[in-house]
């Protein structure tokens, strides 16, 4: 759910409504709905007689989408759950889903929500602040060779091992409290090479996806997927990262397999050049499309 600067920006909306096909009258799930860019759009292309059901682990966010949707109050209902959370608050099969994954614009724009290194605030990265143990008491937590096994399953970090020990060393010596801490941390134990990506970028990634337990939601409700559709139901389905992209892609291949569904993207569909150039953060984006056969 990338794009929030001063304004929320959702992406690939066009591609988005082009494989959910929203029509009047229809019943969609926005499974991620965030502060709403995706559902303002579902809901204008529903009504009259639509209704969408959005749901989202951050309530923050969830505010912040029911003051975007007020002028289409009573067409929608907006849901505080997790992906696992799904099947109870569905009424029953709907004729189509969207999971636009990963971490949001609007908590990575909030320091104090500790999921960005660019801008010094506590290690949090719980995206249900409401729940769950902070980053600053998950890397107390795990040893130095299961924090090495994080980082490199979760970020596909080279440097893991080298990380995971700085990691525990800095923890001992002088603690470790905040994302700034952290990222100085990482930045002297790795060799900094000229490259796109900051030298954090992997283990803020891997952090925030172990601590949320991001792929195993993500497997769960991909497992369950086709029974969250009418028959004709759409899932439209958009990662930022390899391993969501490969878990989703596996996913839908199986259901096709088994004739559960029909693959409609060939290959993942990415942003046009124009979006990628309005909202910087939209350039790692793959949407991938199913439809319940």
């Amino acid at each position: 759910m990338v794009g929030h600067s001063a304004v929320h920006i959702p992406v690939m909306v066009r591609e988005t409504l082009f494989y959910l096909e929203p029509k009047p009258g229809e019943v969609i799930a926005d499974c991620t709905c965030g502060a709403g860019g995706h559902a303002e759009h579902i809901l204008r292309a529903i009504v009259p007689g639509g209704r969408l059901i959005g749901i989202d682990r951050d309530a923050e966010a969830l505010a912040i989408a029911e003051k975007k949707l007020a002028g289409l109050a009573g067409n929608f209902e907006l849901h505080h759950a997790n992906f696992s959370g799904i099947g109870r608050i569905l009424p029953g099969p709907v004729d189509a889903t969207l999971f636009d994954l990963g971490v949001s614009s609007l908590q990575l724009d909030r320091p104090e929500r500790g999921f960005s290194f660019t801008a010094d605030g506590p290690l949090d990265m719980r995206m249900d602040p409401s729940c769950g143990a902070p980053a600053s008491k998950i890397l107390r937590q795990l040893s130095e060779k299961e924090l090495q096994k994080v980082l490199s399953d979760y970020g596909e970090e080279r440097y893991a091992r080298r990380i995971a020990r700085a990691i525990k060393l800095a923890i001992k010596t002088t603690g470790l409290h905040t994302t700034g801490e952290l990222a100085d941390v990482i930045l002297r134990s790795v060799p900094r090479r000229g490259g796109r990506i900051h030298p954090a970028t992997r283990t803020f990634l891997a952090l925030r996806v172990y601590i949320n337990r991001e792929l195993e939601e993500l497997e769960s409700v991909l497992a369950a997927l086709p029974g969250l559709l009418k028959p004709g139901g759409r899932a439209v389905l958009i990662s930022y990262h390899s391993l969501e992209d490969r878990i989703v892609k596996r996913a839908i291949r199986e259901h096709a397999a088994q004739r559960r569904a029909e693959i409609l993207t060939k290959k993942p569909v990415r942003p046009q050049p124009d979006e990628v150039r309005r909202n910087r953060r939209s350039r790692s984006a793959r949407l991938r499309a199913l439809r319940r056969t």
